[in-house]
């Protein structure tokens, strides 16, 4: 409620700031509400939001007797005269309305959503081929023996570098232990990543293992 806390204040501030006629200042809202019709519902501007039935500023339309014993005793709403529209005009130059904040639901997930999920991402990895892009070691390039023998890196491959690399291409999370890396990839060339997913996960027909693709290139 955006004015209960200030409102009351506000609008007898604004009163007595405001040149209104000496008319104006005589006659009370409960005056206003006796002018009506007894059976006729009564046109008033709420002044702080009010479940199921407004919000402030806006003009609505209620029993006499419901404003005349609730409404207008807490300053919830006033007339909608002139006068009352400009002072409520008045307050929200004050005390500007606070925004409703949107109601965030949780939406509960299944074990069975969560293992789909897991098995979309696992399928990912392994049809997958991870490219990795480092320099050489230059001297023991040069130094090699035969064309055949693997050019070794500047600096080794670690698990870490892998699991970066797997969220920024393939856009899965995985975790250094989701990997089976018995030392870092310290040549160029491919390798087959063992993955230790859950059990529960199903493997694809004529699979053993889940395996990650991994190509080591040169820069």
């Amino acid at each position: 409620m955006a004015y209960i806390k200030y409102g009351r204040n506000a609008l007898r501030q604004i009163i007595k700031e405001t040149n209104l006629h000496s008319s104006d200042r005589m006659m009370q809202p409960l005056f206003c509400v006796g002018q009506g019709v007894r059976h006729r519902k009564l046109e008033v501007i709420l002044t702080t939001n009010i479940e199921k039935l407004g919000k402030a500023g806006e003009t609505v339309k209620v029993a006499p007797g419901h404003f005349r014993n609730h409404l207008m005793p807490k300053l919830l709403a006033v007339p909608n005269i002139d006068k009352y529209a400009y002072l409520i005009r008045e307050q929200h130059k004050i005390f500007p309305p606070e925004e409703e904040k949107e109601e965030v639901k949780v939406v509960k997930v299944s074990e069975e959503d969560k293992l789909k999920e897991y098995e979309k991402a696992a399928k990912r990895l392994d049809n997958a081929r991870l490219v990795l892009r480092r320099l050489i070691d230059i001297e023991k390039f040069r130094t090699r023996s035969t064309k055949d023998e693997p050019i070794e890196l500047q600096s080794p491959v670690t698990k870490d570098e892998i699991v970066a690399e797997v969220a920024r291409q393939l856009c899965v999370q995985i975790a250094p232990e989701n990997l089976h890396l018995a030392s870092p990839l310290s040549t160029v060339g491919e390798y087959e990543v063992p993955l230790r997913i859950p059990k529960s996960i199903p493997l694809p027909a004529g699979k053993v293992s889940w395996m990650l693709n991994v190509k080591v290139r040169t820069k």
